[in-house]
């Protein structure tokens, strides 16, 4: 195994190692230009994806929160001149209908830019690298490594009684399906508990299933132990449907306390 020796560079050096090897970064990257002028500031680098992409990269020689500002303002500036950037670099067949890419490349990058970088709005990619040497050679090989750039987290899912019998479309028997729980619930409100899951409702005594109610569009059905203790829905679609299921669940309450 051959020895190798980090070595730190200039960011100008950073600049002509990607220059000259811009796929090391991305498999099929292309290097377009670097300081280009814009009334920002001077662009670090250009480059051109294999899609045809346009390719911001903002360069750092040492860990740096600010980059992440400075990369944002410099894609404002191309996203808002892209037509103009593909006629001047038209040899590069820069695809203007392709949104933009910013890349990020630094030694390291701080927790607080990688956890921001998730709730920036565009294509953005963090790459880490580091410059060897190998054995005596004087010849510099960046190295680089792609940061994943944390998901949104997803708010959790909320479901309530009354979202949940939404679902069902007639009015009176969402109103009956309504009045049949705030009457279960009445029988004992410390051992019974009812919880919506997803679009059913689910009727627990004691932290145990005596009881689920699932909404359907015209009806909606109870399922739970028949008299021989067998699991079964029964329909409920009028009134005199809840006497016998009311006695039911009475008897399967007692039978689960």
């Amino acid at each position: 195994m051959k020895k190798y020796e980090e070595v730190k560079v200039l960011e100008k050096q950073l600049e002509d190692l990607i220059r000259q090897g811009a796929d090391l970064i991305e498999k099929g990257l292309r290097y377009v230009d670097h300081q280009r002028k814009t009334d920002r500031g001077p662009l670090d680098v250009l480059m051109v994806d294999s899609g045809g992409a346009l390719v911001i990269a903002e360069l750092k020689v040492v860990e740096e929160d600010a980059m992440l500002v400075q990369g944002v303002d410099y894609y404002d500036y191309i996203a808002k001149n892209i037509e103009g950037f593909a006629r001047v670099y038209k040899e590069f067949n820069i695809n203007p209908h392709q949104t933009a890419r910013l890349f990020l490349i630094a030694p390291s990058f701080s927790l607080s830019l990688i956890n921001r970088c998730k709730w920036i709005d565009i294509p953005i990619s963090l790459f880490s690298y580091k410059c060897i040497t190998l054995d005596d050679s004087k010849e510099i090989t960046p190295v680089f490594s792609d940061i994943t750039v944390p998901s949104i987290p997803k708010p959790p899912v909320v479901y309530s009684i009354d979202g949940n019998l939404q679902y069902i479309t007639n009015p009176d028997m969402r109103r009956m399906a309504k009045e049949l729980l705030a009457e279960i619930a009445s029988w004992n409100k410390d051992l019974i508990s009812i919880d919506p899951i997803k679009v059913d409702i689910s009727l627990k005594v004691l932290g145990r299933v005596f009881c689920y109610l699932y909404p359907r569009r015209q009806f909606f059905v109870i399922g739970t132990y028949d008299n021989e203790k067998k699991w079964t829905d029964f329909p409920i679609k009028e009134h005199e449907d809840l006497e016998a299921i009311q006695t039911l669940l009475k008897t399967n309450i007692n039978r689960l306390k």
